[in-house]
């Protein structure tokens, strides 16, 4: 049992038996068609493995975020025949979040789900972050384990939080710092260094003293940030320029005008940064090359606008280039290898962005809580469990 969760070997027998799995199959819906599959498919290994021993499967999950009664825009329509494609047999059914007791953790919604049911597997890794009735309810009352999906997802995030290979570098992006101070902090007791890039790093060159313009700012977090450059500047490692639209601009719309600079840290009042400069991508990759292991979780630009997507794709492209083990943290990062065609040369990329933060920061989840306490969990202390 990794880390204490049982996994799919420490099940009882499977044959024959009714079979609860939570998926993870909140897919990219566009005109109703499924943009993106790679969560379906990444359930496939567990699901097979439990219908070739003669279980009986249904899967759950939740699909964006209607509001605790059923909608007809977050149908699971087109997941269910997508599943029904790639694992004949297997059932899926409503969507999670359409009862008000998925999110509440409601008692009573828990014994719905498991109604019928023998056995559970949890293989969602990307909703195990959050303490959810179907994530953390049925290993209260049913022998459980962890899927395929999560075993992985566990083992390497954890891994990576308490055994790196070093050098080990840490690029962080996105828009709100404040969203990233926790896993910065966590990082800074694992990483040799940290890449900042993204929006969040206005509020550290605000806290530097340098002006930003219009860009994305987070006031009530600047002394934070001032703290932490304090403490820990010289393994902080932010862009010496950036990309920045000049006034009139619009993000999406090259049409509206608005010039288009590369500057320094410092920009003018009126202009937004909007990506990490050439400079910023060069330096960022000689450090990413030197590495043994990197972990990446944030876009260094608003990378969906073309003229802001150089800094994301040059860091990209330096991931796959590393012969160190690679980690890509989901959520938009993976969004962004995926766009320019990079995933097949990174080692891990997860499906949960939220959650692989918080298994880095926290160095547990709810959902492998739940699991170290189900029936068939280990009691002994022989299991390494997790810190």
């Amino acid at each position: 049992m990794p880390y204490g969760v049982p996994v799919l070997e420490d099940l009882p027998s499977v044959e024959g038996r009714s079979v609860l799995v939570r998926c993870d199959f909140n897919v990219p819906l566009r005109d109703g068609e499924i943009a993106d599959d790679h969560r379906i498919r990444a359930a496939l290994p567990t699901l097979e493995w439990l219908t070739s021993r003669g279980a009986e499967v249904t899967a759950v999950t939740h699909l964006g975020r209607p509001k605790g009664a059923p909608d007809p825009a977050f149908d699971v329509a087109p997941v269910r025949a997508r599943l029904a494609e790639l694992a004949p047999g297997v059932t899926l059914g409503e969507n999670l979040r359409f009862s008000p007791g998925e999110t509440a953790n409601d008692p009573d919604f828990v014994d719905e789900l498991v109604a019928g049911h023998d056995l559970y597997v949890n293989d969602a890794f990307g909703a195990s972050h959050r303490a959810h009735a179907s994530i953390v309810g049925p290993p209260s009352r049913l022998p459980s384990a962890a899927g395929r999906l999560l075993a992985q997802e566990v083992s390497v995030l954890l891994d990576l939080r308490r055994q790196p290979r070093r050098p080990f570098v840490a690029i962080t992006g996105g828009a709100k710092v404040s969203d990233k101070l926790g896993v910065i902090r966590a990082l800074l007791n694992i990483a040799d260094e940290i890449l900042i890039g993204g929006g969040m790093c206005f509020t550290f060159f605000a806290a530097m003293g340098h002006s930003v313009g219009s860009s994305l700012l987070e006031p009530d977090r600047v002394d934070d940030c001032r703290a932490l450059l304090d403490e820990f500047g010289d393994r902080l490692v932010l862009p010496t320029d950036v990309v920045a639209l000049g006034p009139g601009g619009r993000l999406g719309d090259p049409s509206a005008g608005g010039e288009v600079r590369n500057t320094g840290r410092s920009l003018p009042e009126g202009w937004m940064g909007l990506d990490i400069g050439p400079g910023a991508a060069a330096e960022f990759g000689d450090r990413i090359a030197e590495a043994s292991t990197v972990l990446w979780n944030g876009p260094m630009g608003v990378f969906e606008d073309p003229r802001f997507e150089a800094g994301t794709r040059s860091v990209a492209q330096s991931v796959a280039d590393c012969r160190g083990f690679t980690v890509i943290g989901g959520g938009d990062s993976a969004a962004a290898i995926a766009q320019f065609g990079l995933g097949d040369r990174v080692d891990h990329i997860s499906t949960g962005g939220g959650a692989s933060l918080e298994l880095i920061e926290q160095g547990d989840l709810p959902g492998l809580e739940a699991l170290r306490r189900a029936p068939n969990a280990a009691t002994d202390d022989d299991d390494d469990e997790t810190e």
